[in-house]
């Protein structure tokens, strides 16, 4: 099997755990608490992996810089979805926010240069539909 397959299906499987247990934290204590615990836990996590990994632990300026603003991003995101479940369904926030790969789309075209293609016109179109048709 192709790892990216195989990465892809473990991230979305994640995330829809994240989100379901992160919409039960967020009604057992304020959701930006429950999004700061989540993220604790991410980091001591993450921290343990990169040190029983071969991860290298040479940091650059420009991937410090690009780690941060990352880190930032998640972080907005964490905390617009915790407190979007307490104040609507989890379904609906999971779906928009799940709609990221638009986000990811048009930065890739207008920043880095990646071409427009009819494709993406057409993913990102029905990304859209999806969206309205979700909350309809």
């Amino acid at each position: 099997m192709n790892p990216a397959i195989l990465f892809g299906v473990g991230t979305m499987i994640s995330w829809g755990f994240w989100i379901v247990f992160g919409d039960m934290a967020s009604n057992s204590i304020d959701p930006e608490m429950a999004a700061f615990v989540s993220y604790v836990a991410a980091a001591v996590l993450t921290g343990l992996f990169v040190v029983v990994s071969d991860a290298s632990f040479t940091v650059t300026n420009r991937g410090l810089a690009f780690s941060v603003v990352a880190g930032i991003a998640a972080a907005i995101g964490v905390v617009s979805t915790f407190i979007g479940v307490t104040v609507g369904s989890a379904s609906v926030v999971s779906t928009i926010g799940g709609m990221y790969f638009v986000t990811t789309a048009v930065i890739s075209i207008v920043a880095l240069g990646e071409p427009l293609s009819l494709t993406k016109v057409a993913g990102i179109g029905l990304a859209v539909v999806a969206i309205v048709v979700i909350n309809m």
